[in-house]
């Protein structure tokens, strides 16, 4: 199982957009287009989870700073909430003391 992160995606942009586009490239799992709370509009933002971490491999190379909509988009695999605490500009700041 790979979790990949697609960020600066037009608002635009649904989930339908985003299975077509990664199930050219094999499983797709699930789909989580990251949406406000209140008014439901898009952040710009998607978690995609494909069943294998091959084709996961490929649709990320094949899709990183593809354009959609006019946008570049960047695609990764997503990290855990533990990698991203260690670079948060929350810990570099108290490690300069603030």
């Amino acid at each position: 199982m790979a979790n990949i992160f697609v960020g600066n995606l037009p608002f635009e942009v649904t989930e339908q957009h985003l299975q077509l586009a990664f199930g050219q490239y094999g499983a797709v799992k699930s789909v989580n287009v990251i949406r406000h709370r209140g008014a439901g509009q898009s952040r710009g933002f998607a978690f995609v989870e494909m069943t294998d971490t091959a084709e996961a491999a490929n649709a990320i190379n094949a899709l990183n700073g593809q354009k959609v909509l006019g946008r570049s988009i960047n695609v990764n695999e997503a990290r855990h909430s533990a990698q991203r605490e260690e670079g948060s500009r929350y810990k570099q700041r108290s490690n300069r003391g603030w």
